[in-house]
């Protein structure tokens, strides 16, 4: 049941984001700390950020 849940929250999330990538083509570039990176669309930066959240989200939780 418990793994049914997480694959179902998975899946919403990658719909999401290919709904969103689809609509906003739009190009931005990120800056931080004085750094700015290439312009690349919104879609690639909201899939990349939820990746890294994930990821980051389960080595804190193996970390515990």
């Amino acid at each position: 049941m418990q793994t049914l849940l997480i694959s179902s929250i998975a899946a919403f999330w990658v719909v999401a984001i290919a709904i969103v990538s689809v609509q906003n083509a739009t190009l931005v570039s990120l800056q931080f700390l004085g750094l700015r990176s290439i312009q690349i669309p919104v879609g690639v930066v909201l899939a990349a950020s939820v990746g890294v959240g994930m990821v980051g989200g389960a080595l804190a939780n193996r970390l515990r």
